[in-house]
C-alpha cells in the first residue's frame, strides 16, 4: 500500500522546467499530464500510467504539468484547503512513479486572468510543444476556470496536439479526489484515506531535539518538525517511519500531549525496533492505523502504561502487515 513512497532505488534522473523561468524544454514529444496531483491518489496515478504507456508507444518524454502555488492560494487564499504534498514531496513522488519530466506553471494573478486559449498557445504550444494532452474528467483551466475538456480538445485539434482525459476513478462507493482525502485524513480515518490514496498518507520532516520526556517514560521519540500542511486528527497512530532508505515500525502521537506536554502541537514517532541515530535526519512518517484519541492520565505510571498497550496494539497490528 505504501509503494510510491517506499525509498526503492529511483529512476533515472527526472527533468523539472519551470514556467515561465526556464527556457523551453527539449523533451521530445511531451506526452503531459495535466492537474496539480495534490496526494499522487488513485485517479492521479491512473493518469500517469496512460501518459507513460502513451509516451511508450509514440517514442515520446512522459511528463505531467503542475502549478505552483495551489491556484486557490492565490485566486481565493482564504478557501484555499491545506495540502497533501509539498512540491518537493510531489516531485519526489512524480519520479518514483517513472515519470521522465515535470512542468512546474508558476501561478500568478496574471497567469490566473489568461483565457484558455492563450494558457494553451503560450505554454502547451509555444513553450512545452506538448504533442499529447491528458487531464482528469473535472479538469478546468484558463480565466475563471472557463477552459473545459471539450475547448481543451479543440484548440489541440487545431495547434496539433491529441487531448485524452480519463473517467472518475471510483473505490469502493467512493470517487477518489483529494478533497475527499483531506477530510479522512482531518478526522484521523487514515486507514481509509490510504486506500484512496493507494499509499499510506505521509508526511516528511527533520528530527529537532524534544524536552526528553519519551525517553524519560521509557519510550524514546524522534520529534518531527514538518513543513506539511496538513496532520493527521490528534491521537495516536501506527505508523511507519521511513529514514536513510529504511523502513521502521512505529507509534507515532500527534497534537498537544495532554499528560506531559505545554500546549504546543507535536509530532512524535516512537521506533518500535529501538534507538536510532536520527537527530537533523530527514523522515518520512506514514500514517497506518488511528490507535487512540489524546488522553489526560492522572500520572506518569498510567501514562507508561498505556504506551506499552499502544506498542503492543501496533506490533500486533503490523505482524499481520508485509512491513
Amino acid at each position: 500500500l505504501y509503494g510510491l513512497f517506499h525509498d526503492n532505488p529511483l529512476h533515472e534522473a527526472m527533468q523539472v522546467a519551470y514556467f515561465p523561468e526556464s527556457p523551453r524544454p527539449k523533451w521530445l514529444s511531451p506526452v503531459v499530464g495535466l492537474g496539480n496531483f495534490d496526494g499522487l491518489h488513485r485517479g492521479h496515478q491512473q493518469l500517469v500510467d496512460e501518459v507513460r504507456r502513451r509516451a511508450r508507444e509514440r517514442g515520446g518524454t512522459s511528463a505531467v504539468m503542475i502549478f505552483d502555488p495551489h491556484p486557490p492560494r492565490v485566486i481565493r487564499p482564504d478557501k484555499a484547503p491545506p495540502l497533501l504534498m509539498t512540491l518537493d514531496q510531489k516531485l519526489a513522488a512524480f519520479q518514483r512513479a517513472g515519470l521522465e519530466a515535470v512542468a512546474v506553471v508558476r501561478f500568478t494573478h496574471e497567469l490566473s486572468r489568461w483565457e484558455p486559449e492563450l494558457f494553451v498557445e503560450t505554454v502547451i504550444v509555444d513553450w512545452l510543444r506538448a504533442a499529447e494532452v491528458w487531464v482528469g474528467a473535472n479538469f478546468l483551466f484558463g480565466r475563471d476556470r472557463s477552459g473545459t475538456f471539450t475547448l481543451l480538445r479543440a484548440l489541440g485539434e487545431d495547434r496539433g496536439f491529441r487531448v485524452e482525459k480519463i473517467e472518475p476513478v471510483r473505490y469502493k462507493d467512493f470517487v477518489v479526489s483529494s478533497t475527499r482525502v483531506r477530510h479522512l485524513v482531518q478526522e484521523g480515518r487514515v486507514d481509509e484515506a490510504g486506500s484512496l490514496l493507494g499509499h499510506h498518507y505521509t508526511i516528511e520532516g527533520t528530527v529537532e531535539h524534544g524536552d526528553g520526556r519519551g525517553r524519560g517514560l521509557g519510550f524514546p521519540t524522534a520529534n518531527l518538525q514538518t513543513a506539511n500542511e496538513l496532520l493527521p486528527a490528534n491521537g495516536i497512530y501506527a505508523s511507519i517511519a521511513i529514514v536513510d532508505g529504511a523502513c521502521h515500525r512505529a507509534v507515532t502521537s500527534v497534537g498537544v500531549r495532554p499528560t506531559i506536554g505545554d500546549g504546543r502541537s507535536t509530532v512524535e514517532a516512537h521506533l518500535l525496533d529501538g534507538e536510532h541515530a536520527l537527530y537533523g535526519k530527514t523522515l518520512r512518517l506514514a500514517f497506518v492505523k488511528w490507535l487512540r484519541g489524546q488522553i489526560r492520565f492522572d500520572g506518569l505510571e498510567a501514562l507508561r502504561e498505556q504506551m506499552g498497550r499502544d506498542v503492543a496494539e501496533a506490533s500486533a497490528l503490523f505482524d499481520h502487515m508485509d512491513v
